[in-house]
């Protein structure tokens, strides 16, 4: 497994429980606002982490931590994701996945297999605006699918989207509850300029007022049973 980042201890990431974040390299998209510009496009030239070191490390730590959060860059990319979070699950840490929600296949052996606990899927704006802003042309289908996955295989999952300025309207919310139908569980998070993004032109944003985020949560909460706003 390509992992080249660790933070060693999260109270925040894994809903209910402290775990250690491990950031896979590469991403099949570049989002604008990718706060994490070096695992995306030079993860290379990052320290790389052993199956083995990261095992130890564990292990060293397991009576303070038994759990994973995956996270990247995109770990569904990596081939070796499989047999990594068998491993993980072998060593009993229970594993939170982060995911773009491109790879329904992959996604689907993991949470067939009880490999994956929680997931956390982003999703990054409305279906017609994903080019502009990831770089990538997406069919936003494989989302559908990969959330409609989790769900039959009752993996506990949130949606989640940073409301990056002229891509988080309340259009967007709706396009986005159209293509998805009814969710549980629905974060929206702050955007934060920072000079680190992988577009420098936008490290120039002005984040969204709160106000224009808690409407945004009305408009989520006709197509989810709970929506929250993190990073007021």
């Amino acid at each position: 497994m390509n992992i080249r980042g660790i933070y060693k201890t999260s109270l925040i990431n894994f809903p209910g429980k402290i775990c250690t974040v491990l950031f896979s390299g590469r991403c099949n998209l570049r989002c604008r606002y990718c706060y994490n510009p070096e695992l995306v496009a030079n993860s290379n030239e990052l320290e790389h982490y052993s199956v083995d070191y990261i095992l130890s490390f564990m292990e060293k730590r397991k009576k303070l931590i038994r759990a994973v959060t995956l996270s990247g860059g995109e770990p569904t990319i990596d081939p070796d994701i499989e047999a990594f979070t068998k491993e993980l699950k072998a060593a009993g840490l229970a594993v939170k996945l982060d995911t773009n929600a491109l790879n329904p296949a992959v996604i689907e052996r993991l949470a067939s297999q009880k490999l994956i606990d929680y997931a956390a899927v982003d999703i990054k704006t409305s279906p017609e605006k994903y080019d502009a802003l990831t770089g990538a042309q997406v069919d936003f289908y494989l989302i559908k699918k990969t959330i409609e996955l989790l769900a039959y295989f009752h993996v506990d999952m949130e949606i989640r989207t940073t409301c990056v300025p002229g891509f988080a309207e309340i259009d967007d919310f709706e396009q986005i509850g159209r293509a998805l139908g009814h969710v549980n569980i629905y974060y929206i998070q702050q955007f934060i300029p920072s000079d680190k993004l992988l577009d420098k032109e936008m490290s120039s944003l002005q984040p969204y007022p709160l106000s224009h985020l808690q409407e945004l949560t009305n408009c989520i909460k006709t197509f989810s049973n709970t929506c929250l706003i993190r990073g007021e």
